[in-house]
């Protein structure tokens, strides 16, 4: 069986897409809607905002973010998210354990 483009994406999404949003709240909060569309910019991490939501409110549950509720000028309050110091202690972990397993992936497509 050969999976397609849309498969594969999928398949890396999967484990990537959590710590992508934990490092988008690094710098700063955002709102939910803001991440959708920096996330689905290209297509690549995030194919459209159905999964968002979701992963969001696991990561909230979990500890990682947290929200508060803003009023907005452009309509409806949004819940923005922030990252907590656990979140932030993940993404610490993560990014090296990221680079080590990129770099496997490379190493091994180029041989």
């Amino acid at each position: 069986m050969v999976l397609g483009d849309d498969a594969i994406l999928s398949n890396l999404r999967r484990g990537a897409l959590e710590y992508c949003v934990l490092s988008l709240l690094a710098d700063r909060e955002r709102y939910g809607l803001e991440l959708a569309r920096e996330l689905t910019v290209d297509g690549v991490l995030m194919a459209s905002e159905g999964t968002l939501y979701p992963l969001l409110a696991r990561l909230r549950k979990s500890g990682l973010v947290t929200t508060q509720w803003y009023e907005s000028t452009e309509g409806p309050p949004r819940r923005y998210y922030a990252l907590t110091e656990s979140g932030r202690a993940v993404l610490e972990t993560f990014k090296p354990a990221w680079k080590t397993f990129r770099d496997a992936v490379d190493a091994t497509l180029h041989t």
